[in-house]
């Protein structure tokens, strides 16, 4: 018992917090995660390479969802796990050595944008000589538009809003260095700053990071009057009270921020390419997943807008 008892305390030991980690990861990704961080921690592999490696194989993943025939999407089924695998074992990775780098995050973000974006393309092109359901029309070039709203309007702001509450909470709970909370105009000077010639890769990250930033920001209008108060009054020394009532405020939302990532979108897409109906992810992306995004925006906003109004009332 002691020895079980040693070994999830190693493992919850590499997640970034107890409140943010969502049940099918808590029993089934992280574990996994964690074995293959212990893997790559014995050859000595960077982080940021187990993040490439997941690209890969969510690329390959997403390739194999275009077939029609069960074998090819069992395949992506279980490429996508084992890139989602990698994917954890990258940040546990660099929780455990504290190999932790800027380039690494935007790296993470980038993976899983990489993935959706040939899993979109795959589901477009599948779709196109099809029917669309309940008519003789075929898709054909209808399906593109779909797939750009359910891709880039739909899926990249639900996650980037569902990522940046995260590191909101994190913040609260363990301060800056537990979180990865930036700002965009912090994240703009630095773009400003790097040499295009000297560093073109890193100019370009930074280019990208900073405006997605800066999106994130624009979605959180009262959130962001609350932070300019909260410095404003008290400075980088943030009380406790005021962490205590943040974090008991925003816990309740983390549920809804983790099924806007990952395991959620992730099963209705495997449920649906199976049995062949891969339009019926893209409906649950523009109708069960869109709303929540706008209820998880309204309720923070709403709380974020108390929090501020109590504090003016000081």
């Amino acid at each position: 018992m002691g020895t079980k008892n040693h070994h999830k305390k190693e493992i919850e030991a590499t997640w970034k917090s107890q409140d943010t980690e969502e049940w099918l990861d808590i029993v089934f990704t992280r574990p996994i995660g964690y074995q293959w961080a212990l893997f790559f921690n014995r050859f000595n592999v960077h982080p940021n390479v187990v993040t490439i490696l997941s690209i890969i194989l969510g690329i390959v993943a997403g390739v194999m969802f275009y077939f029609s025939d069960i074998w090819h999407n069992i395949a992506g089924v279980l490429l996508l796990m084992w890139a989602n695998f990698y994917d954890s074992a990258d940040g546990q990775l660099a929780r455990m050595t504290g190999k932790k780098t800027r380039v690494g995050r935007m790296l993470d973000g980038f993976a899983g944008d990489a993935w959706f974006f040939c899993i979109y393309w795959a589901i477009f092109f599948r779709l196109f000589h099809r029917p669309i359901p309940f008519t003789d029309v075929e898709w054909g070039w209808w399906g593109f538009p779909l797939g750009m709203t359910c891709g880039v309007l739909c899926h990249s702001r639900q996650c980037g809003l569902s990522d940046y509450y995260r590191n909101i909470h994190l913040f609260f709970i363990k301060g800056k260095a537990g979180s990865e909370l930036d700002n965009a105009k912090q994240q703009m000077e630095i773009y400003r700053s790097i040499s295009f010639t000297k560093e073109p890769l890193w100019k370009a990250f930074m280019f990208f990071y900073s405006r997605y930033t800066a999106k994130q920001e624009a979605q959180t209008p009262q959130f962001q009057k609350f932070m300019a108060k909260l410095k404003d009054t008290y400075g980088e020394n943030i009380p406790q009270n005021i962490r205590d009532e943040f974090r008991k405020g925003s816990l309740p939302l983390m549920k809804y921020a983790n099924i806007l990532t990952f395991n959620t979108r992730a099963i209705a897409l495997y449920i649906s390419c199976l049995i062949d109906e891969p339009w019926l992810y893209l409906l649950f992306e523009l109708t069960v997943l869109t709303a929540l995004y706008f209820y998880m925006r309204h309720r923070h906003e709403a709380f974020c807008k108390r929090m501020a109004d109590s504090l003016y009332k000081e």
